[in-house]
């Protein structure tokens, strides 16, 4: 969890340059949704108490590595969002785990994406002179800040991820078995 984190804190510093992507896209859109399965598969295994406990650990690790890797302000930005991205990711995940099978990873990580990608970039980038130059929003739809194209391409490729890594989740479905609550001896 901890290098996932810290590996996106570096690759966020990085556009993609490749097919004209440099003002819509960062590397590290393509490393942070690992966080959210190990978060979803923790959860599975050991519950939700457990997995917050994971959440926290991380964070405190996380912001510590990421302050020595990236800048400050994206440290703290990434600690704040990674924080709340993942514990609301947890909790949507434990009111989903009797469901189908892919609802709770799927829709906990999408809600943990998208506060994290809101928190985040709003916190790592906005009123920075160099990220709020005007570009065209989704390739030309409106006029934005590039920190505000950059979070919109950043959450669709979060949303491509949550889908793509369904399958490694249901792959581990068979060695991670699930948390059940103790009951009750009488």
């Amino acid at each position: 969890m901890t290098l996932v984190v810290a590996a996106s804190n570096v690759l966020v510093q990085h556009p993609v340059e490749a097919f004209g992507l440099a003002d819509k896209l960062t590397w590290g859109a393509f490393s942070y949704p690992l966080a959210f399965l190990v978060t979803d598969l923790t959860n599975r295994r050991f519950g939700p108490k457990i997995a917050r406990r994971v959440v926290l650990v991380g964070f405190a690790l996380a912001v510590l590595l990421s302050l020595a890797l990236a800048t400050p302000r994206i440290a703290l930005a990434s600690g704040t969002a990674f924080l709340v991205g993942q514990l609301l990711d947890v909790s949507v995940f434990a009111r989903l785990r009797r469901l189908a099978w892919w609802r709770a990873p799927l829709v906990a990580s999408l809600a943990g994406s998208a506060i994290d990608t809101a928190l985040f970039f709003s916190l790592a980038f906005a009123g920075d002179a160099e990220m709020s130059t005007t570009v065209g929003l989704l390739g030309g739809v409106a006029d934005a800040p590039l920190w505000v194209n950059l979070a919109a391409f950043d959450f669709i490729v979060k949303v491509f991820g949550a889908f793509v890594l369904l399958a490694p989740y249901a792959a581990l479905m068979r060695v991670v078995r699930p948390f059940e609550t103790p009951r009750p001896s009488r």
